[in-house]
């Protein structure tokens, strides 16, 4: 079974998401959720996912640092990320891809435009992470 980890600080904004990405084809998926990066790490190190669909601004850990985290860690690195922002950034959506985002979305998301992003990992069961919880890479220092 696929798990999504959908990061954003607007609980209203997580359930939107949650919609979107079932009407898109992830109906059977187990759906985790985290309010900012600092608490989606922590369940990263409890939890496999093997998508993560998060937000770019959010208070105490933003998803560009959060993206860094995942991308730099041996055990989460080829999890698939996509970003979703209210603001249109080309500069900022080019470096988040550059980083390794799958994709960068506006708000608001849409079934159809996610899809498009992550559709092609509903046929692809061979991209899906490994059973088992992750390690401490990646872990935040503070």
């Amino acid at each position: 079974m696929k798990r999504i980890l959908i990061v954003d600080d607007s609980n209203t904004a997580r359930m939107v998401v949650r919609r979107c990405l079932e009407i898109a084809g992830f109906m059977d998926a187990t759906f985790l959720e985290a309010a900012n990066g600092k608490e989606a790490l922590t369940l990263l190190k409890q939890e496999r996912a093997d998508l993560v669909v998060t937000d770019l601004n959010m208070p105490v850990m933003d998803g560009e640092t959060f993206l860094k985290w995942v991308k730099g860690s041996p055990k989460t690195h080829d999890i698939p990320v996509v970003m979703i922002s209210s603001a249109r950034n080309p500069a900022k959506e080019r470096q988040v891809l550059d980083m390794g985002a799958l994709a960068v979305l506006g708000k608001p998301v849409s079934p159809e435009i996610l899809r498009e992003s992550v559709g092609n990992l509903v046929e692809t069961k061979d991209q899906w992470a490994q059973e088992g919880p992750i390690g401490n890479e990646g872990e935040e220092s503070e």
